[in-house]
């Protein structure tokens, strides 16, 4: 995909593009009285609202729908702000641009599903109206992709990603995990592709937002899309993650830019010495992979001689328990060895399954 880079239809781009605004338009007091307070921020260019809002269970509040694009209207008009919304169907997309939204966004539950992405898709063909995709709410990384392209197909090419965390069954802190190797995966393999962070709805509490926007920040994503209110706790839709302009000011001042590039040149000298010292390692772990993979082979041999099961849960509590303990003693955080161990352990297990049914295939 050749995506049009940000700069190229954003004029006078700040770094971190900031989208701000209500999680949903409730009255049209409420939303100018934000749009004004958030224009007297010269972070924010966009804002935004929840003009429909898909929730879990009916009978709770769905948004305003398209009378709230007038308020959208409104402000654009009183504080020059850029507007953005939600669709989740050709019909909201179309009332959208009657309403001369600026652009789009395909939220996480509409994501999940080709049929109303191309749908969606379908009807913006020959509009070339910027149109951001949030991750699914599920993890897979071939959903957002093939969003993405459904869009870019359709002639589009000014295309965002937004990373708004996944639903995992899993408690954490987070109301969606933020498993940031996947948007790292996006970017990687689209480098031109803009990224920006949904701090707002990775948190689900206002008091995580900061950690988690320089976070994104720190991955180097393009923006932050932070929902605010004037009084969150008596917001209509998900109040604990909202904030305040004034909270949202103190936020974006306290965040730490940085660049992927430095002027010093010692810096970049020691960058790449240390860089080399780490290919260096990873060549040796690997090669040990290798090797230990080779006695795996070894031992699948012999349980197969000897009619032994592939899998003793005795022996991998004890290897795991021994594996952390030694690296408990190194200051290495337990969960990452444990996932590495686990890891090697499914390929070892893998191989000498492989061994073991050798004759069914001969």
């Amino acid at each position: 995909m050749k995506i049009a880079p940000l700069s190229k239809w954003m004029p006078n781009l700040k770094r971190p593009l900031v989208i701000a605004g209500p999680c949903s338009a409730e009255t049209e007091e409420q939303v100018l009285f934000t749009a004004k307070e958030l224009a007297l921020t010269n972070d924010v260019r966009i804002f935004r609202a929840g003009i429909w809002k898909p929730r879990t269970r009916p009978g709770t509040f769905e948004g305003i729908g398209e009378k709230a694009l007038e308020w959208m209207e409104t402000v654009k008009k009183e504080t020059g702000l850029l507007t953005c919304a939600e669709v989740a169907t050709a019909q909201h997309a179309e009332a959208a641009l009657k309403h001369n939204i600026d652009i789009l966004w395909i939220g996480a539950r509409t994501t999940v599903n080709p049929f109303s992405v191309q749908e969606i898709a379908d009807f913006l063909k020959g509009t070339n109206v910027p149109v951001m995709v949030k991750n699914p709410i599920n993890v897979d990384i071939g959903l957002w992709i093939g969003a993405l392209e459904r869009m870019y197909n359709a002639g589009l090419n000014k295309l965002v990603a937004i990373h708004r965390g996944f639903s995992i069954a899993e408690k954490t802190r987070y109301r969606n995990e933020p498993m940031w190797k996947i948007p790292i995966e996006l970017k990687r393999r689209y480098p031109d592709l803009p990224m920006i962070c949904d701090p707002s709805h990775i948190s689900g509490n206002r008091d995580l937002i900061q950690y988690v926007s320089q976070k994104a920040l720190d991955l180097d994503m393009d923006g932050l899309m932070i929902e605010t209110h004037p009084t969150p706790d008596k917001a209509w839709s998900d109040a604990a993650q909202q904030v305040t302009p004034l909270m949202l000011k103190e936020i974006l001042a306290g965040l730490k830019l940085r660049t992927q590039y430095s002027i010093d040149r010692n810096f970049e000298s020691e960058l790449e010495n240390l860089r080399a010292k780490i290919d260096h390692y990873d060549k040796e772990i690997i090669d040990i992979i290798h090797r230990r993979m080779k006695i795996s082979e070894e031992i699948g041999e012999l349980k197969k001689n000897n009619k032994v099961t592939v899998f003793q849960v005795d022996r991998l509590d004890k290897m795991l328990k021994e594996r952390e303990e030694f690296a408990l003693s190194l200051k290495l955080e337990n969960k990452f060895v444990n996932d590495l161990f686990n890891v090697i352990h499914d390929e070892s297990v893998r191989k000498q399954t492989h061994i073991l049914n050798s004759d069914l295939r001969n």
